[in-house]
C-alpha cells in the first residue's frame, strides 16, 4: 500500500480521536480491531444500571472485565466498589489500555494488556486467587474460533463459587460457551441501548 495515502489517513484518525476525545478513541478502537469491541457505541445507562444490579457490593473484592473499551462499565463499578476492593480491566486493544491508564487515577484499578483467556493468571499475577464478578461486553459471535470458549472456561475457574460471569451481547452465542460450565443462568434483555441487548448473569455453584 502507498505509504503517502495511508498517512493523511492516520493523521485524521488521529485528529478525530483527539476532536471526540473518549467517542473518538472508543471510535478508531472499533475501526482498528472491529471484531473484539461489541459495539460501535458504548452501552447505555440503562444496560450499566440492569447488568451491575444483581452484584453484591458489599461483598466483591476484586470485580473483573473483558474489554472495558474506553471506560463506560468502569467508573460505575468503581463508585459501587469497597475502598478495598480491586477492579482489574482486560483488553487485548493497547488503545484502551492506554487511555484508560490516563483517565482513571483510582487506585482501586489495575488494567492490563492482555487476553481474557489468560484471566487465572493475570488474576495471580495482581495478587489474588479468584474474582467475586467477572462482566464481558466481548462479542463472543464474532472472535476467533476457540477464544470464546477458552474465555468460558477460563472465567468459571477463577470465579469463587457464588460468584457470576456477567455478559452483555447482542446475539446469544455467549450463552451457547457459558451453558457448558454454568449450571445456572438468568437472561434479560435491555431496549434502551444501541442496538438493544441481551443480558446473561451465569453463576457458579456454590459447591464448585
Amino acid at each position: 500500500m502507498n505509504e503517502l495515502a495511508v498517512e493523511p489517513r492516520t493523521r485524521l484518525r488521529d485528529r478525530t480521536a483527539r476532536l471526540f476525545g473518549q467517542w473518538g478513541v472508543f471510535f478508531r478502537g472499533f475501526v482498528e480491531h472491529p471484531r473484539m469491541v461489541g459495539s460501535i457505541i458504548p452501552s447505555s445507562r440503562f444496560t450499566i444500571r440492569k447488568m451491575l444490579g444483581p452484584v453484591n457490593w458489599a461483598e466483591c473484592k476484586l470485580f473483573v472485565e473483558y474489554g472495558p473499551g474506553v471506560g463506560t462499565f468502569c467508573r460505575p463499578v468503581l463508585e459501587r466498589l469497597p475502598r478495598d476492593g480491586k477492579l482489574l480491566v482486560i483488553d487485548t486493544n493497547p488503545l484502551y489500555i492506554d487511555y484508560l491508564k490516563r483517565t482513571i487515577t483510582d487506585g482501586r484499578f489495575v488494567a492490563v494488556h492482555g487476553s481474557a483467556a489468560d484471566v487465572k493468571e493475570i488474576v495471580r499475577a495482581i495478587g489474588y486467587e479468584e474474582a467475586d464478578y467477572v462482566l464481558s461486553g466481548l462479542p463472543f459471535s464474532t472472535l476467533p474460533d476457540g477464544v470464546g470458549p477458552a474465555i468460558a472456561e477460563a472465567t468459571h475457574d477463577v470465579l469463587r463459587p457464588g460468584g457470576a460471569f456477567l455478559v452483555y451481547q447482542f446475539s446469544a452465542k455467549a450463552r451457547d460457551f457459558m451453558a457448558k460450565h454454568f449450571a445456572r443462568i438468568e437472561q434479560g434483555f435491555e431496549l434502551w441501548n444501541v442496538l438493544p441487548c441481551q443480558l446473561f448473569w451465569g453463576w457458579k455453584d456454590e459447591a464448585a
